[in-house]
């Protein structure tokens, strides 16, 4: 049988696949080509992350897909239900990338409370002629030890943020539409490890309490935070968003944090992507990346190892 892992798979992942009999491909096909590059081929699993999108259209004019892997937690890029009700198994890695997407939200958040992202930027162009003046504009950090981190979505990467904002020392408040409470693990190098309790709570309650606010939820119909939102938020308000874009309004984000409504804010997701909003972009007050949450060779390693034993799985579970 052969796969397609069209926005590629780590070496393990490809190792793992190849040992159990398949023949893996890594060929990049263009989107517009993938339904034909599956028929021609014979492709029976086609693996993507978030770039390559698996429709209706691929799903009816494919027979020969048993399996498609998302490399990664969110879905919207693949039309699941649809495929599953053809017949087709729809995985993905939920687990493989938490760690991973928490590390990077507290990138940013050291990076908002130190104003590092606004210091990468000028210190080149002005670390020279004007040492004295940015020191004294950064001079007001804020330290997360002691502070509330509020947590919306409390899924498997919202604990991993929580493992972390605990370690640190910091308050954790959560809310989420179907998780009530759960007891987080922290483990310490030395074996070490304490259990901590977090009772979920109404998201009104997360933005009226929280110092920083850190998203980890699905794609949206709409805004889930919007101005009306962003106006009943502490005065002062870090917020982080690695999930996804369209969440935020960001208008009204970029509004909220020119008037000083909002400190800062932290974006791996935006709602235009691959071309985000050039207010966003230039607002020296946001911490920016290009959707790399789950970019971390550790995370891509798991990634692909869990959907080889995946795939692995169902393919001889069939085949039985």
């Amino acid at each position: 049988m052969k796969i397609l892992a069209n926005d590629g798979i780590s070496k393990s992942g490809i190792i793992a696949l190849e040992d159990a009999g398949f023949e893996v491909i890594t060929t990049k096909v263009a989107q517009e080509q993938v339904a034909n590059y599956i028929n021609k081929n014979e492709i029976s699993v086609i693996l993507v992350r978030s770039a390559t999108q698996v429709r209706k259209d691929i799903i009816d004019n494919c027979p020969s897909l048993k399996i498609i892997g998302r490399g990664g937690v969110g879905m919207d890029n693949i039309d699941v239900e649809y495929a599953r009700e053809k017949g087709i198994h729809v995985i993905n890695t939920p687990a493989a990338s938490s760690d991973s997407v928490a590390e990077l939200v507290f990138a940013h958040l050291f990076s908002g409370v130190r104003f590092l992202h606004d210091s990468n930027r000028l210190m080149p162009l002005e670390g020279d002629s004007n040492f004295n003046s940015l020191k004294k504009s950064y001079a007001a950090g804020t330290e997360l030890k002691g502070k509330t981190l509020g947590i919306i979505g409390f899924g498997k990467i919202g604990k991993s943020v929580a493992r972390i904002a605990l370690g640190l020392g910091m308050k954790v408040i959560a809310s989420d539409k179907f998780i009530g409470n759960a007891e987080i693990r922290v483990d310490f190098y030395n074996g070490q490890f304490i259990n901590v309790e977090i009772s979920t709570e109404p998201i009104e309650d997360i933005f009226k309490h929280a110092d920083f606010i850190t998203l980890h939820v699905p794609a949206q119909d709409g805004y889930l935070i919007g101005k009306a939102e962003l106006e009943s938020m502490k005065d002062g308000v870090g917020i982080i968003n690695a999930s996804r874009g369209g969440i935020i309004d960001e208008v009204a984000l970029v509004d909220a944090l020119d008037s000083g409504k909002v400190a800062f804010a932290g974006l791996d997701v935006f709602e235009e992507e691959p071309k985000p909003a050039i207010q966003v972009l230039m607002n020296p007050k946001i911490s920016l990346t290009p959707h790399i949450g789950a970019a971390t060779l550790e995370a891509q390693d798991r990634i692909g190892t869990e959907l080889a034993e995946q795939i692995i799985s169902i393919l001889k579970t069939a085949n039985s």
